[in-house]
């Protein structure tokens, strides 16, 4: 029964991506190619899985490394809460992954290509040496993009993107996500930037902090 209930959450996620106006491509060439893992977690509030996550995305860097391609990303679904406001979810996105640093501080340093402080331009999430830039979804989003049916959180190995800017993909790529997003969603996400322009943790819970002051959410490693 267990089994079946991950099988039911990976392939709802799975359909999620598959709808031919879901703006990520990134996103849908990795379901493609057979590139996302997926974990099935309990009650995102709840501590309980968090060692069990961490093994998992320790696992998936170790798998991501050895690929030399493309479009890889881990998934964490979590069976509730069933609905949540968007500040509520923030809140239990940055206590997963901050128990989630601290269990991998005691076993690895942090990806030295990037930055440890979450205040920081050049911060990105480490497990296991490796970066990674993390989108939260939920059914309560404001953004339709990220309107999955369960609490999730999407890793995404940063050094694949910063392999994709050394050429002219990461830009065109970029261009027909944002054009795919207004399509499917009205707008342009109001948090997206460039990696380098501001700490890319106020995208992580998809809260729009427009009109809100940038105070950083993460507090990580102490």
């Amino acid at each position: 029964m267990y089994s079946f209930a991950c099988d039911s959450l990976k392939e709802q996620y799975f359909n999620f991506l598959s709808n031919k106006a879901f703006p990520c491509v990134a996103a849908r060439a990795a379901l493609s190619r057979d590139h996302i893992r997926v974990f099935v977690a309990d009650h995102m509030a709840c501590p309980k899985d968090d060692y069990a996550i961490w093994k998992f995305l320790h696992s998936f860097a170790d798998e991501y490394r050895n690929a030399g391609s493309f479009f890889h990303s881990a998934v964490i679904i979590f069976r509730g809460p069933d609905t949540t406001d968007e500040v509520t979810f923030e809140q239990y996105l940055f206590q997963r992954l901050h128990s989630i640093g601290s269990i991998d501080a005691q076993q690895h340093k942090y990806d030295k290509r990037v930055s440890s402080d979450p205040s920081s331009k050049d911060f990105s999430f480490s497990v296991n040496e490796e970066a990674f830039y993390v989108i939260g979804l939920h059914p309560d989003s404001s953004r339709k993009a990220r309107q999955f049916q369960y609490p999730a959180m999407v890793f995404n190995p940063h050094q694949q993107f910063e392999e994709l800017r050394k050429t002219d993909s990461y830009k065109k790529m970029q261009k027909i996500v944002r054009e795919r997003d207004i399509a499917y969603s009205g707008s342009v996400n109001p948090m997206l930037k460039d990696f380098g322009q501001s700490s890319e943790v106020f995208q992580y819970s998809g809260r729009n902090y427009a009109n809100l002051p940038l105070e950083c959410p993460l507090k990580i490693r102490n």
